[in-house]
């Protein structure tokens, strides 16, 4: 049984694509679109897995895993001989190890709130009711969303100080996981020039040959355009 990604389209599942070509790990990929008017998973998705959400990878021995930071790890420990982890006891590793929980537990909500309150910004409502949602969803992000963005955003440009890569000198796991809130905050969060090292640790991903050969496999990627 070959493993397999079910891959949904602009989503983290981006990462487990990219992932196993840097590991050279053959795999398939099961495309999924979103519903163009919510933009949720296909419900096709939870004869996979009952929350139906991506990415889902389907082990070579018919193992389902979900959430990204828990692939990222299973599938370095079982595919990496050595590679894409520090050596387990070390200091990077811990830093590895909480990268990969950060990316999605603290670096993530604000991100996705600012998304949220800017499509409530945007939808359709009477007249006499859209200054007053506007007006809401405008305080929300200015009070509370932005700031916690920029606060992650300065927090992540001082570490990048520490070394190249986010857990030490070395490309690892953790700067897959980090990809998807880096992009996510380049595209629509308010990451610019003004924080060189966000951005060129971005380019510097992006330039891998094995990020490129995901974005063949996965297809088109909104969060880079």
């Amino acid at each position: 049984m070959a493993l397999t990604v079910h891959h949904l389209e602009n989503s983290r599942s981006q990462r487990v694509l990219w992932l196993l070509e840097e590991l050279g790990q053959p795999y398939e990929v099961v495309r999924y679109a979103r519903d163009p008017k919510t933009m949720l998973a296909p419900p096709e998705l939870r004869a996979v897995h009952p929350l139906g959400k991506s990415p889902l990878v389907v082990l070579d021995d018919g193992s389902v895993l979900a959430e990204s930071g828990a692939i990222v790890e299973a599938l370095v420990e079982r595919y990496g001989a050595g590679r894409l982890s520090p050596a387990p006891g070390s200091p990077d590793f811990l830093r590895y190890r909480y990268w990969l929980h950060y990316a999605e537990g603290s670096a993530m909500p604000p991100l996705l709130l600012k998304l949220v309150f800017d499509r409530v910004e945007k939808a359709p409502a009477p007249f006499f009711l859209r200054p007053v949602v506007r007006g809401i969803a405008g305080k929300a992000k200015d009070g509370f969303v932005l700031p916690q963005i920029g606060l992650h955003l300065d927090y992540l440009e001082g570490e990048l100080a520490r070394g190249p890569w986010f857990a030490g000198e070395a490309f690892s796991g953790a700067d897959i996981q980090m990809s998807f809130p880096v992009e996510a905050a380049a595209a629509r969060g308010g990451l610019d020039r003004s924080r060189p090292r966000l951005m060129d640790w971005l380019q510097r991903i992006h330039a891998r040959p094995a990020h490129q050969r995901a974005l063949e496999r996965g297809g088109p990627y909104a969060l880079l355009g």
